[in-house]
């Protein structure tokens, strides 16, 4: 007999969880479907931490969302009793005539954000960890910090199973297809319906939703842990998280954690992966290369000899920016793909929009220029 559901929600990563939750939370009788189990590192939400900053240098437009995200994760906070964001700050460092820093103040003008900027001497007076030529600018946003990645999933996967929703854990989803007035999920043990489909399949994406018509991109992204003296880039002495600009490219970091180390990392760049589940998830000895030379320049007091590893994936959109709508041929399904290395700050917000689509076919939250109508 074919199980029913309100609504499935297919992969159960930082937006899916999210989703999850919020359709719980209205009432809906909902599934989780996912090959591995929340919190899991097959994927693109994992390796302990991930900034979230408000002053968004990719684009203006997405600060009301970034506010919205930052009110759901205090409240997944207090449901929880988990602390999921450590406010440390954030460091944006690049070029006066780049990206990072005139868009981070941008978004600052736009939306009235706090950010400082900060000339030569206070700079090093502030962050002497780190080496920055006096020709380049520094911002810095108190109100910015990280997010603890896989408790944030497990909080909104436990808030949602508390809600009455369901998890299947370990099948493999072969297609959907619109089955009368529902969705049809053919899995490797049996069928699904579904009045609701939900897809946040990440790196899974580009095959589940091949026929929205926006090719996506999944590529390799390494990320390396250092250690160093706590004193200089741990949090209590003010160790923020940072970004930088660099004519090398754009590299992004955490204060160093005990027990975990200084974790940095590129944002650009990456090796096209075919098949998700077979990326190398080994160092790349040119890869590692970078990312030493990287925290030899600009971070000169922490070593340059990892401590750590790990691999996760962005899946990437032509435009890099997120993609969020409902199908365009199906009214019962909806979805978030293409987060392009950006996304899991706002996985909360997404979660809550993508409940709206399922339940009301709109949101009111301003999210129309993640459509993917603008790629027609």
């Amino acid at each position: 007999m074919t199980e029913t559901y309100d609504a499935v929600v297919l992969g159960v990563g930082g937006v899916g969880s999210a989703a999850l939750y919020h359709l719980a939370a209205r009432g809906l009788r909902v599934l989780g479907v996912d090959r591995f189990l929340p919190g899991h590192d097959r994927g693109s939400s994992h390796g302990q931490t991930r900034l979230i900053r408000q002053a968004y240098h990719e684009h203006p437009a997405y600060v009301p969302l970034v506010q919205r995200a930052y009110a759901l994760w205090h409240e997944l906070e207090q449901q929880s009793g988990r602390e999921l964001y450590r406010p440390v700050g954030i460091l944006e460092v690049g070029p006066e005539d780049g990206q990072v820093v005139p868009g981070v103040l941008a978004s600052a003008r736009q939306h009235n954000l706090q950010v400082e900027q900060l000339d030569a001497a206070e700079r090093a007076r502030r962050f002497p960890g780190f080496c920055i030529p006096p020709d380049f600018a520094a911002v810095f946003e108190a109100n910015a910090g990280y997010l603890r990645v896989e408790d944030c999933i497990r909080s909104h996967v436990d808030q949602a199973l508390l809600r009455g929703a369901s998890l299947r854990i370990g099948g493999e989803v072969r297609s959907w297809k619109p089955h009368g007035d529902a969705i049809r999920l053919q899995l490797d043990d049996g069928e699904i319906d579904a009045a609701r489909l939900i897809v946040t399949a990440g790196a899974w994406a580009r095959d589940l939703l091949a026929d929205v018509g926006v090719p996506l991109e999944v590529v390799r992204k390494p990320l390396y842990w250092f250690d160093a003296p706590e004193a200089v880039y741990g949090e209590r002495p003010g160790g923020p998280g940072f970004i930088f600009e660099t004519g090398e490219g754009n590299f992004y970091g955490f204060p160093f954690v005990a027990g975990q180390g200084l974790k940095c990392a590129e944002h650009t760049g990456g090796e096209s992966v075919a098949v998700p589940l077979a990326v190398n998830r080994q160092p790349i000895a040119d890869e590692t290369a970078r990312v030493q030379k990287f925290v030899a320049r600009w971070l000169p007091q922490a070593s340059t000899e990892p401590t750590n590893f790990a691999v996760c994936l962005y899946t990437l959109s032509p435009d890099r920016n997120f993609i969020v709508d409902r199908h365009p041929d199906n009214p019962h399904v909806c979805f978030a793909a293409g987060l392009s290395g950006h996304g899991f700050k706002f996985a909360s917000v997404l979660g809550e929009v993508l409940a709206d689509y399922a339940t009301q076919g709109t949101s009111p939250l301003p999210v129309d220029f993640l459509s993917c109508r603008r790629f027609e």
